[in-house]
């Protein structure tokens, strides 16, 4: 799954990816020198976070535009959309931490807060728009040099596309409440992302995600890296097959990651309807757990099914073999 060597990776991309790794230093240090916190975290977590999410998904994104394709123009200019969003996105992040205030749903009167707000949902919708249209362009064409990793690019890329999307309804779902800057000054908050339970409260370790609650923020996470996730999937059963003549065959290894796409997508279903109950992530309960068996318990059959009919193609293909 290596590029062409006549293909470059997509610069103004890359150029995100860099300024990614420059945040991501400059949050380090942040969080090792300001002891400010926002909300109940270190004001330099949320920009340590968006600046390691948008770094693997710039270079994801990067990877892929270097395989060949057709649309190569329009792809490259929605790549070049995608990344100044991000970084005038991220950039907003990590201004608003530096300022010790809320990046997401700031409804402060404020001309300042509100100029930011507003170039803040562009960057929103930019990222959104340019990663739909990307993934339209490449649904339609085969990406890759095999059918399991064009397979993984199509797949991965809805599932990312899915991601955003619930990220973008978070706002319309969430609870209205007053949040305080690290100087102690109110600020109107439109939203929050925990469920049956007030933002800021005990979280998971680095994401923060609510232990005590609903939290938006897991199916937005898992339903965004999904595409790292297939491509991932498709990395290793490719190694696999050097190993495994069953999986010598490209279009098993397709159909194992079909399988695999659409396991992932119930899982991303199955967390934002936990969240929805204002059920932690970390405390399911008897109906959540018993989702996760059936979901499992699906996702292996239909995989033993892919490789039993895999195993009778290699059998018939081999006595064809002796007949002849």
């Amino acid at each position: 799954m290596s590029a062409a060597p006549h293909t470059q990776w997509h610069r103004p991309l890359m150029l995100m990816v860099a300024s990614m790794l420059v945040l991501l230093v400059v949050s380090v240090a942040g969080l090792l020198l300001d002891d400010r916190v926002l909300q109940g975290a270190p004001v330099w977590l949320k920009p340590f976070k968006f600046a390691v999410s948008l770094a693997v998904y710039g270079t994801t994104l990067a990877w892929m535009l270097s395989l060949p394709h057709r649309g190569r123009r329009w792809t490259s200019g929605l790549a070049t959309v995608f990344a100044v969003a991000a970084f005038v996105d991220v950039g907003i992040v990590a201004l608003q931490a530096a300022r010790g205030t809320y990046s997401h749903f700031n409804d402060s009167a404020e001309p300042v807060e509100e100029t930011i707000q507003r170039v803040f949902g562009l960057g929103v919708m930019g990222l959104m728009l340019a990663n739909l249209v990307l993934a339209a362009i490449l649904a339609v064409q085969r990406v890759g040099p095999d059918r399991a990793a064009s397979r993984a690019v199509h797949t991965g890329l809805g599932l990312a596309v899915a991601g955003m999307v619930l990220g973008f309804l978070i706002p319309f779902h969430g609870t209205a409440h007053t949040g305080l800057t690290t100087d102690g000054v109110p600020v109107p908050l439109t939203s929050g992302h925990s469920v049956g339970v007030p933002d800021g409260g005990p979280g998971l370790p680095i994401t923060q995600w609510s232990t005590t609650g609903g939290d938006l923020r897991v199916p937005h996470f898992v339903a965004l890296h999904g595409l790292q996730v297939m491509l991932l999937l498709a990395l290793l059963l490719a190694w696999l097959a050097a190993r495994h003549p069953i999986l010598r065959d490209e279009r098993a290894r397709a159909r194992l990651v079909g399988v695999a796409a659409t396991g992932y997508a119930g899982l991303v279903a199955l967390v934002t309807w936990q969240a929805y109950r204002g059920q932690p992530l970390t405390s399911p309960d008897v109906l959540t757990l018993g989702a996760v068996a059936l979901l499992a318990g699906l996702t292996t059959v239909a995989c033993g099914a892919v490789l039993s009919a895999a195993r009778h193609g290699e059998a018939r293909s081999g006595e064809e073999a002796v007949t002849r």
